[in-house]
């Protein structure tokens, strides 16, 4: 049949298929299933559920959701989930079943979550997106997605929900961690990296997934920092900040997209033509599919209120450009019946149908549907994904503050290593983890030993305390311990870590022990947003017993969302940011600790002194106001800021030519020394002011980074091309300009230290 032959063009093929179907069959195409929920696994079988084949053989079904995705929420443990061959057996099996009892044998869709790593057991856990942004090195990021998406493949997914490319507005919201960080411009780069790494050079080979681009949009631009609350937007920040890294993504070739819950301005992204079809598909020329988040159709019922009813939600969103539903529940209910009474026009059905089916070719579904069992447990979790996660983390890890401390010697001195972060693996692995064994994640305590294993009496442990609980009762045994050495590493922050049936910590004795009624440490995750970003339970007053003691102190924070503690900022000896650096985390922060890498992470937040001072991003306009009573409204670290083992300088910024027109172009250079002793790592950044426009704009943009390492001694000259694109803004009638006038250029270490210059632009 022509649509089985791979050798006729995609757009030919699938018109041939959909003249085939049934209406039941195209609905079928637009219905996602939670995968995990069509089979069972009792004694290392797998077998399909008798409702999914039913399913199956009256009409079929577009895709399955995390059929490898285990957690609490899915109810899929260590011990009943699938292991690397086991899960690339379990899609066979229910590809093998589709191709032979569904009358035109279309592949299912696998869709998997693959945010910092593919959520199933076995899978290699890198660290979270906003440790990753804080990197600023695409390129790294780029070859972690190649790995990401060979794992994800090998075991039969072919499309991942993810990047998350949302814009972080209020560091309060529990998705923090998901997102690259605050800038649109770096957003961006990172979008397009992620883009490339996961779907290769061919879409359809064994070793590439598609990307689905979310949450479209503004859904980090929530009322109050809390989640899918109303975005008060407007249309040109829309244009320029929100959708900015989505329109990078998809000129990028990005084949998916997922709108956000969120409403911007009364309406909900579900049902938001003018984002879907208008922007999307009309000015951005998209032509892949759009999937909804899980239950964002039924919030258009009950929760926004702009549908009366299921039937009527689901002929909104489909209506609106919504080609297929995660979770089935309202497509797969309702738009048969739609269909029949007259109120759904099947040409809307036939469209979204199509263009499900398209990425089924695109992704070579229907040539080889089925995963590589072998391959899956060669490259699943292996030792060389398991190096690039530490590479990861250890690039992304920004040390804050240093008197002096660190390094730290390998060769002399004892460490009191304390902290509710010191030794709880899930803690540090962030929201959209999957269960793993204990020793398969390098916790800060684990790293440190490694690092001293010749002389294991140089480490002491003590938890101190839990990381939300009010129990002190765990400060005896870390005073103890703390005492007893010459410096104090202490492990504090947050957990995003969901119930995976650890149980509790004894802290007198600092040993995990399983109860029936374990504490939640859990203050950051999805849904799980905060009034405050102090420190959580007892954590600062552990702090404040271990300062009596007199010994140096290393705060290293392991967190999902910035820390407001200035005391801390103040009294602490070094203080190291490494939010959730993944499975290999501990010796990533150990290699830093000791020497072994200087640390080269820069901020991708700016970090507020105080809760009070939000909204505190850097894009902010010159007319935002400079102070409250009590303090001024600077962070208490910018954006970009991060401390080196080494120093750096800048010299001879120069733009040329100096005046250029609205179309042309312009060299901006600037040399780089390594005035240190050591080796490192410098990001050098590009920032830009437009210094009169009739619109107004941020004090400063981002519109460039390189990441450079050099020698003691060593200079670089480095380059970064200006054009209309760096230098243009949404002006009076929402359309792109670059105006006559002034430009100011700085080339720096972070946003408030840079050497700057003048650009003008004149009349093209």
């Amino acid at each position: 049949m022509l649509y089985k032959d791979s050798a006729k063009p995609v757009k030919e093929r699938t018109e041939h298929l959909l003249g085939l179907m049934t209406p039941e069959e195209k609905v079928g195409q637009l219905v996602q299933l939670f995968g995990w929920q069509t089979y069972d696994h009792t004694e290392g079988k797998i077998e399909l559920t008798e409702d999914f084949k039913r399913q199956i053989r009256e009409g079929g079904i577009g895709a399955l959701y995390g059929t490898l995705r285990a957690d609490p929420w899915t109810g899929v443990t260590l011990e009943s989930g699938l292991g690397a061959r086991a899960g690339a057996e379990a899609v066979n099996t229910i590809q093998r079943y589709v191709l032979e009892h569904s009358r035109l044998g279309i592949p299912i869709l696998i869709g998997e979550e693959c945010s910092h790593g593919h959520m199933a057991i076995g899978a290699t856990v890198f660290p979270v997106p906003l440790l990753i942004g804080s990197t600023w090195n695409v390129d790294l990021y780029r070859e972690m997605s190649r790995a990401v998406a060979l794992e994800t493949r090998a075991q039969g997914g072919a499309v991942t929900y993810s990047p998350v490319l949302d814009v972080v507005r209020d560091p309060r919201w529990g998705r923090t961690e998901e997102c690259f960080g605050e800038d649109p411009y770096l957003i961006g780069e990172f979008a397009v990296a992620s883009v490339e790494g996961l779907q290769g050079d061919r879409l359809d080979s064994a070793t590439s997934v598609g990307a689905t681009l979310k949450h479209f949009v503004a859904y980090g631009s929530s009322e109050g920092g809390r989640n899918a609350g109303p975005a008060h937007i407007g249309k040109r920040e829309l244009l320029e900040v929100d959708m900015y890294p989505f329109r990078k993504a998809v000129e990028a070739g990005a084949v998916s997209i997922m709108p956000a819950y969120n409403e911007i301005d009364g309406v909900p992204c579900t049902t938001n033509q003018e984002l879907l079809e208008d922007i999307l598909r009309g000015e951005w020329g998209f032509k892949g599919m759009v999937i909804t988040d899980c239950g964002a159709i039924d919030m258009l019922a009950s929760g926004h209120d702009t549908a009366d009813g299921g039937e009527d939600a689901a002929v909104q969103a489909l209506t609106a450009g919504i080609d297929m539903e995660m979770s089935g529940v309202m497509f797969g209910g309702y738009l048969l019946e739609a269909l029949r009474s007259g109120r759904l026009d099947e040409q809307l059905v036939d469209q979204a149908a199509a263009r499900v089916l398209e990425l089924k070719f695109r992704l070579g579904l229907f040539e080889q549907p089925f995963a590589d069992p072998d391959r899956a447990e060669q490259v699943i979790g292996s030792r060389e994904h398991a190096e690039l996660a530490r590479s990861v983390a250890a690039e992304g890890i920004v040390l804050l503050k240093n008197n002096g401390i660190l390094p730290l010697s390998k060769d002399k001195g004892t460490v009191a290593v304390i902290g509710p972060n010191a030794d709880i693996g899930y803690n540090q692995l962030g929201d959209y983890t999957s269960p793993q064994p204990r020793d398969r994640v390098a916790t800060v305590l684990t790293g440190i030993r490694a690092k001293l294993a010749a002389e294991p009496e140089r480490v002491r442990y003590a938890p101190g305390c839990r990381i939300k609980d009010s129990s002190t009762e765990g400060f005896e045994l870390a005073l103890q311990a703390a005492a007893a050495a010459d410096t104090i590493v202490l492990a504090l922050g947050g957990s995003s870590a969901r119930d995976f049936g650890e149980g509790s910590i004894d802290l007198r004795t600092g040993a995990s022990k399983v109860t029936e009624n374990g504490l939640s440490d859990m203050d950051c995750g999805e849904g799980i947003d905060r009034m405050s970003l102090h420190l959580s339970g007892v954590q600062l007053e552990l702090l404040k017993e271990l300062k009596t003691l007199g010994k140096p102190v290393v705060v290293v924070y392991i967190n999902g969302r910035p820390i407001a503690e200035p005391w801390i900022d103040e009294q602490a000896d070094a203080i190291l940011e490494a939010w959730y650096p993944g499975q290999e985390g501990g010796h990533a922060i150990a290699d830093i600790l000791f020497g072994d890498v200087n640390p080269s992470g820069r901020l991708t937040l700016s970090l507020p002194a105080d809760v009070g001072q939000l909204p505190v991003y850097y894009l902010s306009k010159r007319s935002r106001g400079v102070r409250y009573l009590e303090r001024d409204s600077q962070p208490l670290y910018p954006f970009g800021f991060g401390l080196s083992y080494t120093e750096f300088s800048y010299s001879g910024l120069q733009v040329e030519p100096a005046v250029i027109t609205a179309d042309g172009t312009a060299e901006v250079t600037v040399e780089v020394e390594n005035t240190g002793s050591r080796s490192g790592a410098e990001v050098v950044q590009l920032y830009i002011s437009d210094l009169v426009s009739k619109v107004t704009r941020p004090a400063k943009e981002l519109k460039g980074f390189r990441k450079i390492v050099l020698e003691p001694g060593e200079k670089q000259t480095v380059t970064f091309k200006l054009s209309a694109e760096h230098l243009s803004y949404i002006g009076q009638d929402y359309k792109p300009v670059v105006e006559p006038g002034i430009f100011r250029i700085g080339v720096g270490r972070n946003v408030t230290d840079t050497l700057d210059t003048d650009l003008a632009v004149m009349e093209g």
